[in-house]
């Protein structure tokens, strides 16, 4: 993992330096959008509304745009003298009982690895945060926003969870929620007991996207069937790669099996693919001598002919 934020955290008078890692990924199969006859990406620019030209990204801000239409411009320079009191720090405010920070204000969840010079004290306040059976609520500044946050353990590392803000969180404003609904105690203790036959626990490998692995068979599908189309402009490679995993193992397997199958240099009879450079020299020397005594051969050989005709 690639670390994307380091900094420390502030507890009490002691400062632990972390570097943070994300803690989750999305696996979802990412696809570009092409045009559907010859598929070629698409390209988006950004375009003024006003005169239609293309705006390099250097001449974009950010905008804020009031009811009556009307815009306020913000630029970096305006958002640089911003302040953030905790850049670069994980400021722990208190500790709260973790059933009181609901699943609702989660938002995002990172690992926090302590700095060497900083395990000690890392694990110290693992250990007293584990044991204590509380999180840690604080605030952290990432790319260049604030947020709440809470700190847990997992599997023996800090976690950081960043939190919505309260007023992130809707209200549910739901009719029936003022509707008096009768429930009869009967029913009550019968799902009750339905609850209590399909309780186990939570085993998260035993779960699995079906529709992805669906789409990801639908794609290799059609790579099998060369269902494949290669845009106007785009090079093909110098050798075609198989696509699917277990093509390229075997192929590769192959490969070494072939190189491995040739027969040895050093079986040669002049065995100088084996040799070193000083054979090597040699041996292009005695082709180089050979060469020349041909040569002679062949101007020696031609100077009587002339004169052994003449005495014929």
């Amino acid at each position: 993992m690639r670390s994307i934020w380091s900094g420390a955290i502030s507890f009490g008078l002691v400062v632990i330096p972390v570097k943070l890692y994300a803690a989750t990924e999305q696996r979802d199969i990412t696809f570009r959008q092409v045009h559907r006859k010859d598929g070629a990406r698409i390209q988006f620019r950004r375009v003024c509304t006003l005169d239609g030209e293309e705006v390099p990204y250097s001449d974009v801000a950010k905008g804020y745009e009031l009811p009556t239409g009307d815009m306020v411009v913000l630029t970096d320079e305006d958002l640089a003298d911003l302040p953030l009191v905790t850049a670069h720090r994980i400021e722990v405010l208190h500790f709260a009982p973790s059933a009181q920070v609901e699943p609702i204000y989660a938002n995002k969840s990172y690992y926090l690895e302590p700095d060497p010079t900083g395990a000690r004290a890392y694990v110290l306040f693992r250990d007293a945060l584990e044991n204590s059976g509380k999180v840690a609520v604080a605030k952290v500044a990432l790319r260049q926003r604030e947020a709440l946050a809470a700190l847990r353990v997992r599997e023996g590392v800090i976690t950081l969870e960043t939190l919505l803000w309260p007023d992130e969180v809707r209200k549910p404003d739901f009719a029936f929620l003022d509707d008096d609904i009768e429930v009869r105690s009967q029913e009550l203790k019968m799902a009750a007991s339905l609850i209590d036959t399909m309780t186990e626990d939570f085993d998260p490998d035993e779960y699995h996207d079906t529709y992805r692995e669906a789409l990801e068979a639908v794609v290799q599908a059609k790579i099998e069937g060369n269902e494949l189309v290669r845009p106007a402009g785009v090079i093909a490679p110098p050798k075609s790669q198989p696509a699917d995993l277990t093509e390229i193992l075997r192929a590769s397997v192959a490969a070494v099996k072939s190189d491995r199958g040739k027969p040895d240099d050093s079986a040669q009879p002049d065995g100088a693919a084996k040799a070193g450079p000083r054979a090597k020299r040699g041996a292009a020397a005695k082709e180089a001598k050979a060469a020349k005594d041909a040569e002679d051969a062949e101007e020696g050989a031609a100077k009587p002919a002339t004169p052994r005709k003449a005495s014929a």
